[in-house]
């Protein structure tokens, strides 16, 4: 009889994270579910006690090492951690000008760095086993941007940044890396997982618009997450799996309408851009290219 998976879980207590945590306990997985407070996993618990390790995280305290405190506790309880999910973040709505820097900070304290720290506490591990995953959930705001979402979106494009060098830099260990870009599913997120930043009146038409769709879509969201945890389930077990997993029709529309902006606009300004040569010089290193 084969050993049970063992998914390690940030944010667990709500939105995504429970959502997954609740799938990967039916999968018949072992599940170490970390929150700011644990109290608030006691049903997780009661479902399977012995498949369940419920442990105090604040991806916020990296100076507690609270990280490393619970990434030992999982090998202590389960020998080893086969998909670690970074999901614990919030989201903040905004124009640029709006959102002082210490939100900003903040934001990124959560969704960024806090996200490298459990990355940093587990890589020993992952690399000692040869093996494991490392799903890093972003959004469809880590490839695009809208007016209002400046501040979300930079925490995701930080996090999308350092994902795909990490992909490279562990995959000699055969440690995957997964960044998921979902849409707008039936969580938290646009309801108490997000901060409203105080409104300017010269931002109105450009950010109003933004600002009342993250008001009006909390609840009315089409995506649903316990199949957002089987979409990412069946990437991780594929041979060949992606490094970055959209989620939902509007993530993949959007992304894909992006995408082809993008290469448009390569190729018109592709003369220009390549007409910045030296004169006569040659090359003197390899450049770098992408895996």
């Amino acid at each position: 009889m084969s050993t049970p998976k063992t998914w390690f879980i940030t944010g667990a207590s709500s939105g995504f994270g429970s959502a997954f945590a609740n799938y990967a306990l039916h999968s018949g997985y072992n599940v170490v579910a970390t929150a700011r407070n644990p109290e608030r996993l006691k049903d997780l618990i009661a479902q399977a006690p012995d498949r369940v390790l419920a442990l105090q995280l604040d991806v916020n305290r990296s100076q507690d090492a609270q990280a490393a405190v619970a990434v030992a506790a999982a090998v202590a309880r389960f020998g080893r951690i086969d998909v670690l999910i970074n999901n614990a973040g919030y989201g903040v709505v905004g124009a640029a000008e709006e959102t002082p820097e210490n939100e900003l900070r903040a934001l990124l304290e959560t969704n960024f760095f806090g996200a490298v720290a459990v990355i940093k506490a587990a890589l020993p591990v992952l690399r000692a086993q040869q093996g494991g995953a490392i799903v890093n959930i972003s959004s469809l705001g880590g490839q695009l941007s809208f007016a209002g979402f400046s501040a979300y979106s930079a925490s995701k494009f930080a996090l999308e940044g350092f994902s795909e060098a990490l992909a490279q830099e562990v995959a000699g260990f055969g440690v995957k890396v997964l960044i998921v870009e979902p849409g707008n599913f039936r969580t938290n997120l646009l309801g108490s997982g997000t901060r409203e930043m105080p409104a300017m009146e010269v931002y109105r038409q450009a950010v109003g618009g933004t600002r009342e769709f993250a008001r009006n879509m909390h609840g009315a969201q089409l995506g649903d997450p316990t199949k957002a945890a089987a979409a990412i389930d069946r990437a991780l077990a594929s041979e060949r799996t992606p490094l970055r997993l959209q989620l939902g029709e509007d993530a993949i529309e959007a992304i894909r309408d992006h995408a082809t902006q993008l290469l448009q606009d390569l190729e018109q300004w592709a003369p220009v851009g390549s007409d910045t040569r030296i004169e006569g010089a040659t090359a003197s290193a390899r450049p770098l290219t992408s895996h």
